[in-house]
């Protein structure tokens, strides 16, 4: 007789499941979506650039070239690429200019690590590489940079006119740059040359006349005219009155309805609110007020019509509905203190000024205050357009000026442009590549030849060999001309220092380093987790 078989029970053992390929897709798609929206931006980088239209929602278009306009209006969904979106809001923060280039590095930075991590090496050493590389681009920028003085004016108008020339509005050039070099430095104080607050330009947009038209105005400007008829339209030797009170009959804070029965009753009402206006245009008229600020209220009229004739009357002109947040730039330029109370408005609360007059420009008319006694640091421009299109993209191309010339008092260097910084560094690079070991050597090597993206790019939307014209670069770069760089007027490679292209040393530090944290962080993510919100 055959022995019985024994039954064994064999338990599995739980061995967990691991998708090994799962963070290298991730990581690719991340990469594959970040190059995609640098891709999109690339043909608006340098001079020769094109322009984007911009088609919202609600039918508004615009045309633009300016990197951070064009991502801020995109519609992106992939997260990687938001994040590209947010490094160029980050670049417009910290520089103003260079936010169509940051975005440019930071998509071949992208390929170069997509090319690394195919050859087998881990994302975090190539991280960690690719900070290092970024320091010593860092040096290298410094190296090549030359310092400026803030009161050498003409180099500080070549560096803003450099930042114009790529823009819609790059014929008047030569009239924006020398505005927003005189409307920086007329804001910055004396004591503290390193910081420049833009809030205290006010740059007003106004339809009508051209882009020639756009000035500067040593003074007050109010987009609003002056209230009531026959108000004065122009008051030398003014004495001007901010005030947060309402000339109006009082309300409570509720709702409520009074219901008058007879005309008795009704003449009293509108007696006894005529006497409490009455009394507050004779309280003005005491303090000498002649110009009246007043600001825009929400519960009810800043100014009644019954004060309105009273203060025609006094020969006072009134510009009403200030914006509660223009109030703060209002008293920093008059250097005042806002008039909460009647009680308050004394002839010490006021401020002077030589000339208050309502003057029209294009279709609009303006309250201008000039001459302004004891005036703090603060200046107005108003920027001109012929059509809504023009003006705005005028507006983003004078802020981008402001914001080259706020860098160079920054950091007072500068350094040349048409893709010369990109070329010397990545000659360096490739060249301490060949020195360092291991992933160094492999990483640095790619960082290097990433940076030549921009001349590339610059070559390419100027209507030139790329391949020849980057090849002409780096030979004479190799040479020692630190200076060589694409001239895309003549459409050669010219010392670009010599041609008065040039850039403040921030926006290529600032570019360089907060592209290579994108990258960094991009490369870090190997998983992509949703959540319940």
């Amino acid at each position: 007789m055959a022995p019985k078989a024994k039954t064994v029970n064999i338990k599995p053992t739980a061995k967990a499941f691991k998708d090994k390929s799962k963070p290298t897709d991730v990581r690719l798609s991340n990469i594959q979506a970040a190059k995609a929206v640098s891709d999109a931006i690339r043909t608006s980088l340098g001079p020769r650039g094109m322009d984007k239209m911009i088609q919202a929602g609600n039918g508004e278009v615009s045309i633009t070239n300016d990197g951070a306009t064009i991502l801020k209006q995109m519609n992106v969904l992939h997260p990687a690429a938001k994040m590209l979106v947010e490094l160029s809001r980050a670049q417009d923060v910290a520089a103003g200019d260079g936010t169509t280039s940051v975005v440019v590095i930071a998509g071949a930075l992208l390929e170069a690590c997509e090319k690394l991590l195919q050859k087998g090496l881990h994302p975090t050493a190539i991280s960690d590489s690719f900070q290092r590389c970024s320091n010593k681009a860092v040096e290298i920028l410094k190296q090549m940079s030359t310092p400026i003085e803030l009161d050498d004016r003409e180099t500080l108008i070549k560096s803003a006119s450099t930042s114009l020339n790529s823009k819609v509005v790059s014929q008047q050039s030569s009239l924006l740059a020398p505005i927003a070099v005189d409307a920086v430095l007329k804001v910055t104080d004396p004591g503290k040359e390193t910081s420049v607050d833009l809030k205290n330009i006010k740059v007003i947009s106004s339809l009508g006349g051209t882009v020639e038209d756009t000035e500067l105005v040593d003074g007050l400007v109010f987009t609003c005219r002056s209230a009531g008829s026959n108000a004065p339209k122009r008051i030398e030797k003014a004495k001007i009155g901010l005030i947060q009170f309402c000339i109006s009959a009082p309300k409570t804070d509720m709702d409520h309805n009074v219901i008058v029965s007879d005309y008795a009753a009704m003449d009293r009402v509108l007696k006894e609110e005529r006497s409490y206006i009455l009394n507050i245009v004779k309280q003005i008229k005491k303090s000498g007020c002649n110009v009246l600020l007043v600001q825009k209220s929400i519960l009810r009229d800043a100014v009644s019509d019954l004060a309105q004739h009273f203060l025609d009357k006094i020969k006072c002109l009134v510009v009403k509905d200030v914006e509660r947040e223009d109030i703060e730039f209002v008293c920093k330029t008059l250097h005042c203190r806002p008039i909460a109370s009647l009680d308050h408005f004394t002839a010490e609360n006021l401020s002077s000024a030589d000339l208050v007059e309502e003057v029209a420009s294009g279709t609009n008319k303006f309250v201008k205050i000039t001459g302004i006694q004891n005036m703090g640091r603060t200046v107005s421009i108003i920027c001109r357009g012929s059509n809504k299109l023009v003006l705005e993209e005028a507006a983003r191309s004078l802020h981008d000026a402001l914001c080259v010339v706020r860098c160079l008092v920054k950091l007072r260097a500068q350094i040349v442009g048409g893709g010369a910084p990109e070329i010397e560094m990545a000659l360096q690079l490739a060249a301490l590549a060949q020195t360092v070991e291991g992933v160094d050597a492999y990483c640095f090597r790619a960082f290097a030849d990433a940076l030549e993206v921009i001349p590339s790019t610059l070559a390419e939307n100027a209507g030139l060999n790329p391949i020849a014209t980057v090849t002409e670069l780096r030979n004479r770069h190799a040479q020692g001309e630190k200076n060589a760089g694409i001239n895309v007027r003549k459409g050669a490679i010219t010392d670009i220092f010599a041609e008065n292209v040039v850039q403040p040393l921030l926006v290529s530090i600032s570019s360089i380093t907060l592209a290579t944290e994108t990258i960094r962080s991009i490369l870090k993510i190997d998983d992509i987790v949703n959540t319940f919100s």
